[in-house]
Formats: structure tokens, sequence, C-alpha cells
């Protein structure tokens, strides 16, 4: 196999990463009698397909890489050239598989019946990754002051939220319900995927394929120019290797529904390929771990699963073949808890985790400015007087705790009833009155 990762070429900018120039198939790294078979499955799957459809299915140039399997597969007589055009080139040629290429694709999905992009060899991606961690975010207090301008948080949580972020390593949230976790986490997302990226289509280990790529979890950057297809960049120059797709750096929330299993490799049964897990998926951006304590895994074997990782900065994963696969962990993992940390973990596990900042319940001030804020926003009248009686009534007199998500649902209800009674939405003693009496349960 060859080693591309001297091969990678810088970025337009001199600094970061981009994917390495592909001419010829050695330089895939990969097996030429593996690639054959990728593309006999996507005959197989297809039907009909021109020579660009079948590069294009590869994510592999056709000029020196697909053009070589296809001719490779046609002297096998495993496809054969239905149609073509003149003077449009080999690309344009119609392709179809044989009887004889039917039975090897049949013997290649009894492996494996992944049938789409080229992949990326392991050690190849590794390298990737450490090259784009330079390309994380710093953050000043100015920036953070920026992302955290939508949301009213003290000052002290403030202050310790920016060193933080900085860390690139682990946060651990936790406090009330309703007061802003998990939006601050998200903040960090937002700010995290205003940077880009390069991730590969699917990985290949040990003849293994690796999906890595996932619609749902990773956005497309928009490419400008035809770098997207590997056809050449019109700012660079360079051609680059299009079996890799630019997205945001990744933000990737994972709840109740993480367990154990969910952290390493996932083999599918049935088709015979891997699905990179969520921090994999994450690397390069931030994983977020909502909810903690409420996964049906208990938290300590959560955070054990986390210990290697978090200390070594890489992770190890395991083929169903018994191999370890060692792959960097880039990842900024942020527990998000609305349990007491005592439920949780002992102060041996939380002394793992860099970073620990409370969220606690906001002040009568904050709340007032969050209520003026959100009010504004949803278009209702805000009064000082109306919140005083609310404040009174509803929290001092009930000895009830103050949450920030509060103004946003109790504004909620006051817009509700108004529609109902045709009025408009008014901080009234009457409408705070309804608003609060359908909202607030005792409990």
């Amino acid at each position: 196999m060859t080693n591309l990762t001297r091969k990678v070429a810088p970025s337009a900018g001199g600094t970061g990463f981009l994917p390495p120039t592909i001419t010829s198939v050695e330089d895939t790294g990969l097996s030429p009698l593996w690639l054959q078979d990728l593309a006999l499955k996507i005959l197989y799957f297809q039907g009909y397909l021109t020579g660009f459809k079948v590069a294009e299915a590869l994510a592999l140039p056709f000029a020196g890489v697909t053009d070589k399997i296809l001719d490779a597969l046609k002297k096998e007589k495993l496809v054969e050239v239905k149609s073509s055009q003149m003077g449009l080139g080999e690309s344009s040629y119609q392709y179809a598989i044989t009887g004889a290429g039917i039975a090897r694709a049949r013997e290649a999905l009894e492996r494996s019946q992944y049938a789409g992009a080229a992949p990326v060899p392991i050690d190849v991606y590794n390298d990737a990754v450490r090259r784009q961690s330079r390309g994380r975010v710093v953050v000043t207090s100015r920036t953070m002051r920026q992302i955290l301008s939508q949301l009213v948080i003290s000052e002290l949580t403030f202050q310790r939220l920016g060193p933080a972020l900085n860390s690139g390593s682990s946060i651990f949230l936790y406090g009330p319900p309703g007061n802003g976790k998990t939006s601050i986490a998200r903040a960090f997302g937002n700010l995290v995927m205003s940077r880009n990226m390069y991730i590969p289509y699917a990985l290949y280990v040990d003849g293994q394929v690796v999906k890595m790529y996932d619609s749902v979890n990773h956005q497309l950057v928009p490419e400008g120019d035809a770098t997207s297809r590997g056809t050449g960049s019109l700012k660079t120059g360079i051609r680059r290797d299009p079996r890799w797709v630019k997205i945001r750096r990744p933000f990737i929330v994972v709840g109740g529904e993480l367990t154990l299993a969910g952290l390493d490799l996932v083999f599918d049964d049935t088709h015979k390929f891997y699905e990179a897990p969520f921090q994999v998926k994450a690397n390069g951006g931030i994983l977020l771990i909502d909810d903690f304590g409420r996964q049906q895994v208990r938290p300590r074997d959560l955070l054990n699963r986390w210990i290697v990782p978090l200390e070594n900065r890489v992770d190890f994963l395991a083929l169903h073949t018994g191999r370890k696969v060692e792959v960097p962990f880039d990842v900024l993992i942020v527990f998000s808890t609305n349990l007491p940390p005592k439920d949780l973990v002992d102060e041996a596990f939380l002394r793992r985790l860099r970073h620990k900042i409370e969220i606690g319940d906001p002040s009568y001030e904050d709340y007032r400015e969050i209520f003026r804020r959100v009010a504004q926003a949803k278009g209702v009248q805000y009064s000082d007087q109306g919140l005083a009686y609310l404040l009174q009534e509803w929290y001092i007199k009930r000895n009830r705790k103050l949450r920030a998500s509060h103004p946003r649902d109790i504004c909620d209800q006051i817009i509700d009833i108004a529609h109902y009674l045709s009025t408009e939405p008014v901080m009234t003693r009457e409408m705070l009155d309804r608003a609060a009496q359908s909202y607030f349960v005792e409990l």
C-alpha cells in the first residue's frame, strides 16, 4: 500500500490541509484489484454507466485512474463497451457488466456490499486530522462576548467558559435544567462551524470499509470552483483528491440514545461494512453529550470509555476481526447534565475532566434582562411593573427558583392566550396570572 502522507498538498493559505493530488491508481493507496471489485459492484447495482459516471461514483478522477480500472476490467472481459460517441473521449463510453463480471461482483458482494466512493487509507486520514487540528478556533474575551451575545450569563461563569473552549479537551457543564447549558454548547458549535475542514467519504482499514461522511451530522460547504469533484482549483491550481468532502467543522449532539456500542466501530452484518462512531465523525469539532447521566449505560462506564482518549488524544477502535485501530481524538467533548455531579461520578473521574462549570440560576437582574429581550423578540409588550408582580406572586411567595428558560415559555403562553382572546400580548396582571397558571406545576 502506498503511503500518501508525504504527498499532502498545502492549502491556499499555506497552512492547514488540502487533499493530495490523485494522478494514478497507486496514488489512491488502494489495491488495483480492490478498486476493480468496487467498480464492478457499482456497475452491478447501477447498470449501464458512462466512464465519467463510474469515476463520479468512485469519487476518483477519470484520466489516469478510473480509465485504468476500466481498461483492466475490459481486458479480463468483466465489462464491455456498449456504445460510444465519437469525439467525446473514453469518458463518454457506455460501460456494462458482463456475465463473468456479474459472477465476480457477487463474490465481492459476499465480502462487502459497500458500493460508494473509494475509501481513503486510515493512515492518510490520521495525518489529515492532525494537520487540520491547527485550524481550531482560539477565542478571546471579545470573541466570547460576540458568540454569547444572545445569552444572559453571569460574569463569573462567562470568564470560565472562554478558557474551557480554548482547551479543546473536555468541559463538564452542570446545573439546574433550563438555564442555558445546551444553548452555550450550541453557541460553541456555531463558532466551530464557522471554520471548514476536509473529511473522506469513507476509510479503508485492512480490507474493511468504514463509512465516514454522514449527511445528518456533517454540513457540506459548497466549493466555488471545480475542486469539489477533483478537477482543479481555480484559486490554487491544485487538483485535489475527490474522495474528500469539504464540511463545516462538526458539532454533533447525542443524548439518551448513546450506548457504549455507539462509541466503537458499528459493523453492519447485512451490508458488511462499518459506520464510524460519533467521536470519529466529530473529529476536528465538538461532541455534545446532552443529558449526561440519563443514558441507558452507567455514567461511570461512559467515562471509563473516555479516559484514554481524553488523556492521550488518541482513540482505539475494534474491528470485528479483533484488530485494534488507532485514530486521533481531536474532539472537544462537552458533557451537559441536570443531575448533581455527586450522583453521577466520584472525584477521581471528575478530575479527568478539564473544566467543570456550573450554570446556575439567573439573578433577579439577569432574569429581568432575559425577560426584556425575549418579550422584545416575540412581540410581547414588556412592563417592569408586570414583571415585579410576576416575581412577587409566582416566585417569591411560592419559593420558586428562577430559571433562564421561564421568560421564553411565559411569553409563549401570553401570546397563545392573546391570540385566543383576540387582544394584544401585554404583560398585565390578568395575562401573567393566566400564563403562569397554565405553565407552572407544583411539584
